[in-house]
């Protein structure tokens, strides 16, 4: 086969004994790749056996499969036309090998879904439809195979064609092609047409034909995990590029380090002169003009078009594990060469896969799918599953087992890069000649923040201000920092998406900080819908930070509706709102919680007056000559 030839990867899917293998027998000797002997070989062994010949067997490579009679792993063949290589990768149909179903079908540029026209649609049909979609496979021909066992009934291939088609409608998948198929006799698989004589359209081979490689997308932003730093005379960056093109003198950014440089060369094996520039789907190595540091799980891109940073994201995943998934599970993801502990955050809902109803849970059975949102323990470098298929995919580990994969989404939440990204250089901090410990004596009272979070209408606004006025009476130096308030002068410029309100928090934190710094105490009213952005406006204040949570439910909040936000939202005049179109996340061990559902507003003051006065309390001192 020549080197310069495209391949497309076929994943066929389909449930146990609906045909596969069979299928890709036919397939492969149809078309004439079968090695020379290959087929008089399988019927020799076939007849020392005792045992029909299937045309399954050519596809079966390991001998447990024939023993047992069912594909257990996935296989990979090639075969070849005159236009282009192929390669099938055939995956199993038993709902105990899902795990290797999924990962045939991830790597795959279409799929051919294979539909007994005796059993109809089954469980398993549904489930691998479903798969398909969860794992970006958009090029999808179904076979309704064993149309000879029905006589070749036109109006059977109709109805079930049409059950399908209304399943896959409803995820939003549209099936290239349904192909009436008999693959036992060979009908419609390559050119045969046998009994099905009413059938204009096309065979597996010619909807195959006209399928488009999807997997070498080099129109995608420069994407390349790193797999390994080997060091010889220079430090040499070796990795398979998922997406776009690399090229001599481009600069570059690592991900998550965000360490930038220059290329010098491309490295290649056996390529004299080298390479001036590389494309999607070539493993390859470069150098730089200077010396970085990076290591294996970095991810390159340019710097114009980086990836997501974030240690939080949205997720539909298939979970495959022998335990159910719940709340704060703690796994190790696997994102191209990357690895981290992540937690299960939230299970937002579980999804059958068989009506494509949703509800929410506090579990996820095997051979479930759902959506969660789950929580790194560092910053991840990914995209978007719908943007960069490569590198919005991942593996969930569980032990040493793979227990579950799936798909990137951003929705609701806010690319990190920026916010962690420090572009200044030639500062140092400058200390004051005023200690901490003085401004606390002078004032009774330590600085600090007072984080208060909670929904909008929860009545953060309403607490930090009386809470202000009490304070005050009894002494302290006291400021509240408001939401509304700061986007009138500080925040002006910001807007309300996901990376703006998480600017909008890291800006904040950082003035609250300051004014801790001076002997204030900082009393914040933001929704900040976001843990990790609560935890930078932690990490900035140090241990004068304090997460008061303003609990109330979101029907309490809706009820109340001070501003006429939650009709707006559920409306669609706003979007992106927090607890109806972008998520909350509740802190997990907040400092102070107050119930404004149970309480009253006095009562909520009380406790947080109480509680300051404990925290933040020193004997004053007077000032010298006062």
């Amino acid at each position: 086969m020549s080197a310069h030839r495209e391949h497309l990867k076929v994943a066929v899917v389909g449930h146990v004994d609906h045909g596969k293998s069979t299928l890709v027998g036919r397939l492969l000797h149809d078309t004439g790749s079968l090695p020379d002997g290959k087929l008089e070989a399988i019927q020799e062994v076939c007849r020392r056996r005792g045992v029909s010949f299937e045309w399954a067997f050519l596809m079966d490579a390991l001998q447990a499969e024939r023993d047992q009679g069912v594909t257990i792993d996935t296989s990979q063949i090639w075969f070849h036309t005159a236009k282009r290589n192929y390669v099938i990768i055939d995956a199993p149909g038993h709902k105990e090998f899902l795990k290797n179903m999924v990962t045939g079908a991830a790597a795959s540029d279409a799929a051919l879904l294979i539909i007994d026209a005796e059993e109809g649609v089954r469980e398993q049909s549904r489930r691998h439809g479903y798969l398909l979609h969860l794992l970006g496979v958009r090029q999808v021909a179904v076979a309704v195979n064993k149309m000879d066992l029905v006589g070749y009934s036109r109006d059977r291939f109709a109805a079930i064609a049409d059950e399908y088609r209304a399943y896959l409608a409803g995820i939003g998948v549209t099936p290239t092609f349904v192909i009436p198929v008999s693959a036992r006799d060979g009908a419609n698989v390559v050119a045969e047409r046998g009994g099905a004589t009413w059938w204009d359209g096309p065979t597996v081979l010619e909807a195959l034909e006209q399928f488009k490689i999807v997997t070498e997308p080099e129109g995608l932003p420069l994407r390349m995990p790193i797999q390994d730093v080997y060091r010889f005379d220079k430090r040499v960056f070796a990795g398979r590029i998922e997406s776009g093109v690399l090229r001599v003198g481009d600069r570059i950014v690592f991900s998550p380090s965000n360490r930038t440089s220059t290329i010098r060369s491309i490295e290649a094996w056996h390529s004299d002169p080298p390479p001036t520039e590389a494309h999607a789907g070539q493993s390859i190595g470069f150098t730089l003009d200077d010396q970085v540091f990076a290591e294996r799980g970095e991810v390159v891109s340019h710097e114009q078009d980086a990836p997501v940073e974030t240690d939080v994201f949205r997720a539909r995943l298939f979970w495959l594990g022998a335990r159910p998934l719940t709340r704060d599970t703690r796994l190790r993801i696997k994102l191209n060469s990357a690895e981290a502990e992540v937690r299960v955050q939230e299970i937002e809902r579980v999804i059958d896969t068989g009506d494509l109803s949703t509800a929410g849970s506090d579990r996820v059975e095997r051979n479930a799918v759902a959506e969660v949102v789950l929580q790194a323990d560092r910053m991840l470098a990914l995209d978007e599953f719908s943007t960069a298929p490569a590198t919005g995919r991942f593996v969930l580990v569980d032990g040493y087992d793979i227990s579950g994969g799936g798909i990137v989404s951003m929705e609701g939440y806010a690319d990190q890069r920026q916010l962690t990204t420090v572009r200044a250089s030639n500062i140092q901090w400058v200390e004051h000649a005023i200690s901490t410990e003085a401004r606390a004596r002078r004032n009774g009272h330590g600085g600090g923040v007072l984080w208060l979070t909670g929904l909008s209408g929860a009545g953060k606004s309403t607490l930090a201000v009386a809470t202000e006025r009490r304070l005050f009476n009894l002494g302290f130096q006291v400021y509240v920092l408001d939401g509304d308030n700061v986007r009138h002068g500080l925040n002006a410029d910001l807007g309300f998406s996901p990376e703006e309100r998480a600017e909008n928090i890291r800006r904040v934190g950082e003035v609250g900080a300051l004014m801790a710094n001076a002997g204030i105490l900082v009393i914040t009213a933001f929704i900040s819908p976001y843990r990790s952005d609560r935890e930078r406006a932690r990490k900035a204040a140090g241990a004068g930070f304090h997460e008061v949570f303003v609990k109330a439910d979101l029907a309490v909040c809706e009820s109340r509706d001070p501003k006429g936000l939650y009709a707006k939202a559920r409306s669609g005049a706003i979007k992106e709102f927090t607890g109806v179109s972008a998520p909350y996340e509740a802190p997990e061990s907040p400092e102070l919680v107050v119930d404004t559902a149970a309480l009253e507003v006095d009562a909520c003051v009380d406790a947080i007056v109480e509680y300051v006065r404990e925290q933040f309390r020193v004997a004053p001192v007077r000032a010298a000559g006062g």
